[in-house]
């Protein structure tokens, strides 16, 4: 009894007895736990970690990537629009450029069409009063010789050079008033 007596005082000793503990088997167990611990945390789980390290890394990274090539993405956006915006207004001022080169050579060539107009109008003036003129001489001549034919009829007698050019000369100067 001096075992149960001893055991009653020592819980530890009562609770080992009870389950059967051996403590040589024990500590070699937990040497044995110790040893795959230590080698589970240095080629399992310092690698795994290292691994979602990495991971987690990469992620961040991809995550950086992702938020500079969306920045980069809107500002080429906004670069392709002031882009667009310059050739549109270069555009249109090549078109105003375009209509106002248009209306000047549509003025030009208006001007060369009244010049011409007036140039072919002031010719034919020229013509008109050169045939004109051209007409008064033959008319006179004409009258000139109806005069002087007429007079030598009425007057029954030939009339000599002189006479003839008198009377002409008299015949064109009252024509002429």
């Amino acid at each position: 009894m001096t075992t149960l007596a001893a055991a009653a005082e020592n819980p530890l000793t009562q609770i080992t007895s009870e389950f059967g503990v051996n403590w040589g088997l024990f500590i070699s167990q937990l040497i044995a736990f110790s040893i795959v611990a230590v080698l589970l945390n240095k080629f399992a789980y310092k690698p795994v970690l290292e691994v979602l390290e990495q991971r987690k890394a990469k992620i961040a990274e991809g995550l950086e990537n992702a938020d500079k090539i969306k920045a980069e993405l809107e500002q080429a956006e906004s670069t392709r629009k002031e882009i667009i915006e310059k050739a549109n207004a270069q555009a249109n001022a090549l078109i105003e450029e375009a209509r106002e080169a248009a209306q000047k050579v549509r003025d030009t060539e208006t001007q060369k069409a009244i010049a011409s107009a007036e140039e072919i109008i002031t010719k034919a003036r020229h013509a008109t009063e050169a045939e004109h003129a051209k007409m008064l001489a033959e008319l006179r001549k004409e009258v000139g010789k109806l005069v002087v034919e007429t007079t030598s009829k009425v007057a029954g007698k030939v009339l000599t050079a002189d006479d003839q050019k008198r009377l002409i000369d008299e015949t064109n100067s009252q024509l002429a008033a």
